[in-house]
């Protein structure tokens, strides 16, 4: 297991509490992580600004089974759908309208209904972003 250094308390002063210093090839794990924390953060938000909408909440996993796929849909007997979506070496704004993308698929939707549901899935994500920088 590679280690991981914590900042001592007197540098804390100078940066963000609990901050982690990665050394070497650390780095990407951290980068890695992080991206996995915010792909199910952002799958909730989607799933919370869905329900109560009588449309269905796709569950989202990654990556794709589809090797080369950035984006796949699968629809199961039970009537669920997964959405999956490859995050990693990609721009973040790109994984996210893939997932509002897989939303709007799994719920059939075209035209000015699938235009109003993706503004609204992109006010849920930025309105919580919006909400972390304030606080």
């Amino acid at each position: 297991m590679r280690e991981i250094k914590e900042i001592k308390k007197s540098d804390r002063e100078n940066s963000t509490q609990g901050m982690r210093v990665i050394h070497g090839e650390n780095r990407h794990q951290e980068s890695t992580t992080g991206r996995c924390l915010a792909f199910a953060e952002a799958a909730r938000l989607l799933g919370m600004a869905v329900r109560g909408q009588e449309l269905v909440v796709p569950s989202f996993r990654s990556p794709p089974r589809e090797v080369g796929r950035r984006r796949t849909l699968a629809r199961h007997d039970d009537g669920s759908v997964t959405v999956s979506v490859m995050v990693r070496n990609r721009i973040w704004e790109s994984v996210l309208a893939d997932m509002i993308e897989g939303v709007v698929a799994a719920n059939r939707m075209d035209g000015i209904d699938a235009e109003v549901l993706r503004d609204q899935l992109w006010e849920a994500l930025e309105g919580e972003s919006a909400q972390r920088d304030v606080a």
